[in-house]
Parts: C-alpha cells; structure tokens; sequence
C-alpha cells in the first residue's frame, strides 16, 4: 500500500501563504508529520504561483527534502515546473500526472524517460473526463502499453481511474469501485490511485466519507491513495483494511502499527 501525502498544495489557503513567505519551518515540520503519520511519498504542489511557479517548486522540493527522506510527488499541471521539480529530487520521484490526452502525453513522456520516474496515470483522453467503467478501461488499453514500450516498468504505473464527487450523482461511488475491479483484474502488477477526498466534496463529515470509501476501494484492489495522512483513524483503517485484503503476511505491519501507537479506534 502506498500512501501519498496531500498536504502540501498551494490550493489549501495555508500552504499558499506559508509559500508565498517561505515559512520553510512550517512547511518542514507539516512534511515530517505526514512522513511520521506514514505517508510513503510527500506531494509538493505550488500551483497557484503563477509565473514563479517553477522557481517555487525548485525551493519547495530543497526545503522538503531537507528533512524526510522519502520519495517525493511532483505535482503540477505544467511540464516546465514537473521538470523543475524533478531535476532537484535526490531519489527516484512519483510524477502526478500523465494522461493519455495527446498534448500532455507529448510533454510530460520524455520527463519520465529521463527522470526515471513513477507515474500517476489518469484515465483520461482528449475526449474529456470518462463517464463509465468502459471509458477509462478504453483508456488504460492505451496508456499502460505504451507506457511499458516507453521503458515505465508496470510496478511503477499508478492509474488513477478518476474520482466523481458523490453529492453530484450517487453513481460515481460505484463506478469508481467497479472501475478499480476492473483495472485490478486487467492489469495485476499495475497500482490503482486515487485522490481519496474527490468522493466527498460538497458532503458534511467528508471524513467519515473518506474512511469507508477508501475501505472499499481497498476490497476491489486500489493500493494507493493520496489522502491526509494526519487522519489517525482513516490510517488505521487502511492498516486494518490492508491486513483484510491478504496484502500484510502474518499481520506484521497491522502488529508493528499497534505496537508503535499508530492504531486508533
């Protein structure tokens, strides 16, 4: 299971300001927390600063790295900044995102080659968002091979099927498990992702809606989330839930969790 720290985006109000100051403590200690919560990889995003954004991304990855030794998630909607971002990282980083629209295929492939970088691979498509399990399996058909053929191992794929908030239409919970089922089974040595809050936005209690939705996405294959992972209760869950699904041999992480005091009920 792989667990992606969200925390450090620009379109959270306190991490623009934090930012935009360079309040390097604070934006180190919020990375430390999240590592110590036990988020695999740290997302850094800086979005919001336009024009300056890849000078941004090039002093919020030092920062970051100055204090946690995990892998980092480069997040930005634009190669230039992706690049910036991944020139600075000491290991191995996770890009977020390609897709298989035909602009961004074409710019943000050669940064993986080069970079050597895992992926987060949306199931998306010049013809927008997919409106059903079969538009994003039509897309995964196109972007895992030839993600191989570039030289992406399958273990370093993270396909992302895409998220529709419920309060829009009830059917988006299932489509999104039907949709990890589905690139499970069809592609086993594949991971499965998802921005875990997309489920809930518009709803009361997002969290408590979080927390079930990301046990059942965990039942259907998903081993990845990007999520909060100061959210005690949401992270036991994933470490019972991982035990559940036969992914933690004779239940050793769930024991060391408890052991540690990560378990909260």
């Amino acid at each position: 299971m792989l667990i992606v720290g969200e925390l450090i985006n620009s379109s959270r109000k306190a991490i623009a300001a934090a930012i935009e100051t360079k309040d390097k403590l604070y934006l180190q200690e919020l990375a430390k927390n999240q590592a110590d919560a036990g988020a695999n990889v740290i997302d850094v995003n800086c979005g919001t600063n336009f024009g300056t954004e890849a000078a941004m991304m090039t002093w919020l990855v030092d920062t970051v790295q100055e204090v946690v030794d995990v892998p980092l998630c480069i997040d930005s909607p634009s190669p230039e900044v992706l690049e910036a971002g991944l020139s600075r990282c000491k290991g191995r980083a996770l890009v977020n995102s390609i897709s298989a629209e035909k602009q961004r295929w074409a710019e943000v492939l050669p940064l993986l080659t080069k970079y050597k970088a895992a992926v987060i691979a949306l199931c998306m498509d010049d013809s927008g968002m997919p409106k059903s399990v079969a538009d994003r399996l039509r897309v995964a058909e196109k972007l895992v091979p030839e993600l191989v053929a570039a030289g992406v191992p399958e273990e370093d794929i993270y396909l992302d099927p895409l998220i529709k908030p419920l309060a829009v239409d009830v059917a988006h919970g299932p489509e999104a498990l039907e949709s990890t089922r589905c690139l499970r089974e069809k592609y086993p040595r594949v991971h499965v992702i998802s921005g875990l809050s997309n489920i809930s936005y518009g709803l009361p209690q997002r969290r408590l809606i979080n927390r079930a939705f990301a046990v059942m996405c965990m039942a259907m294959g998903m081993d990845a989330f990007i999520l909060d992972p100061l959210d005690r209760q949401l992270m036991s869950l994933l470490i019972a839930a991982n035990a559940l699904a036969g992914r933690d041999e004779f239940c050793l992480e769930y024991i060391a969790a408890e052991r540690s005091g990560k378990l909260f009920v």
